[in-house]
């Protein structure tokens, strides 16, 4: 990492393979990753021991702490996770719009900060959500951005590694934040209030290690002169790119299909009959297998093809399914299915951004992964809604078999719109050198 020129001096425009290449590396040699990588890679770590505290008592405050019904968690879930769509596509537009990414995600950084402090003083419904989706604007607003400077500061063949690493520094937050949340609710007397003390803390480290460690350099295009200011309707045009639309139609179908996090931790807490206080360190199983898988895979996706890899994620998530439908009681019951929940983001989450990368042209890099995390998060939203009412109504496992169903369904769907991957990473990288 290194210290970014805040004066706003240009700085000379680099190019992908440049910052991804170290000086004197060997073409045979894999290279250092790019220092934005692991600047934001850091960020990411501090900034998800944070929210990753948060989320592993918000199940459990809501429903146990707040009498919420499952439908209603399921509101406030798909809140969490789905209101960021609404503002995922200004934020990546703004980012490319005036090539300041940094300053975009900065500004989605701070907001999410601020809102930690905002739980110790909401216990309605209404208030909560308030709260959630304003955080949840901020995450908007940074996503985006931060990926697109990712995939800018990697080679195009080498996008599945960079995405890996910086999602394993973002996993190993998610591995530290519950076990602080653990902690603190057994060692505090009011437990609630004081994780989302040391959590407002945390989040304004992680704001602080981005305004002086992640280059804030303009985003030029490498080799070409300068272009007009990307508009609006030239981004929306993106889903006009065969790839990119169909990657965008199977990450939305596959959105459908997915339940929740919260609520598979509460399947599974009901599967094993495990005491609440032990609800917190289930992420924790998610989050290492995720922090284990997520550069291994991601190193294979740039081998293998990264469809390939994203499709295997969701077979596995279908196999953890399967194991909570399961009647079995069997010790081993819980690490095989936080184990797949863990390998279904770690073949999926980066995954996904570096092959949707690879379909997008470097001017429209930030609203072209918007458009894709846009689509993704409102079917997510959607979804959450929809498995909370059948919660409601069905109950648990019947819910559950109707998840599985449409997720099996939906695989085989995509597995049949599976862009053409190959011809998207030479186009996105553009003509050879002397062409």
């Amino acid at each position: 990492m290194y210290v970014a020129d805040s004066r706003g001096t240009p700085a000379p425009a680099v190019t992908p393979e440049q910052q991804a290449v170290a000086p004197g590396t060997s073409p045979g040699r894999r290279a250092a990753l790019a220092p934005t990588v692991l600047a934001l890679g850091t960020v990411s770590l501090i900034t998800d021991v944070s929210s990753e505290m948060v989320t592993a008592v918000l199940p459990l405050y809501l429903v146990a702490g707040l009498g919420l019904t499952p439908l209603g968690f399921g509101l406030l879930d798909g809140l969490y996770n789905g209101v960021s769509a609404l503002v995922r596509l200004a934020g990546g537009h703004l980012g490319d719009r005036f090539g300041r990414h940094k300053a975009l995600a900065g500004l989605g950084y701070g907001l999410s900060a601020l809102c930690k402090p905002l739980l110790l003083l909401v216990h309605t419904l209404p208030a909560i959500g308030a709260v959630l989706a304003l955080d949840r604007t901020g995450k908007g607003l940074r996503t985006a951005p931060r990926d697109a400077l990712i995939s800018l500061a990697a080679a195009p063949e080498e996008r599945g590694r960079a995405f890996g690493m910086h999602r394993a520094m973002d996993t190993a937050g998610a591995l530290i934040g519950p076990v602080l949340a653990f902690l603190i609710l057994r060692g505090a007397a009011d437990g609630y209030d004081a994780v989302f003390t040391v959590s407002a803390c945390v989040a304004a480290l992680g704001v602080l290690v981005l305004v002086l460690f992640v280059p804030g350099r303009r985003t030029e295009r490498s080799g070409a002169a300068p272009a007009e200011p990307v508009s609006l309707k030239a981004s929306l045009g993106l889903l006009g790119r065969r790839d990119l639309r169909r990657i965008g139609l199977c990450a939305l179908l596959l959105g459908l299909c997915t339940v929740s996090d919260g609520f598979v931790f509460l399947l599974l807490q009901h599967a094993t009959g495990l005491a609440d206080r032990w609800f917190a360190l289930l992420p924790l199983g998610t989050a290492g297998a995720f922090f284990l898988l997520a550069l291994p895979l991601g190193r294979l996706a740039d081998r293998i093809g990264r469809w390939r890899v994203f499709l295997g994620g969701h077979l596995a998530l279908l196999l953890a399914y399967g194991l909570l439908l399961t009647d079995v009681q069997h010790p081993v019951l819980p690490y095989a299915v936080l184990l797949l929940h863990g390998g279904f983001y770690a073949a999926t989450d980066g995954v996904l951004m570096a092959a949707a990368a690879a379909a997008v042209p470097e001017e429209h890099r930030g609203g072209g992964l918007a458009l894709v995390q846009t689509g993704q998060a409102l079917a997510r939203f959607a979804a959450s809604l929809g498995f909370g009412a059948a919660w409601t109504v069905w109950g648990a496992r019947p819910a559950l078999a109707v998840a599985a169903v449409l997720l099996a369904g939906a695989a085989a769907v995509c597995a049949r719109l599976r862009p053409a991957e190959a011809e998207a990473e030479r186009a996105a990288a553009g003509p050879a050198p002397g062409a």
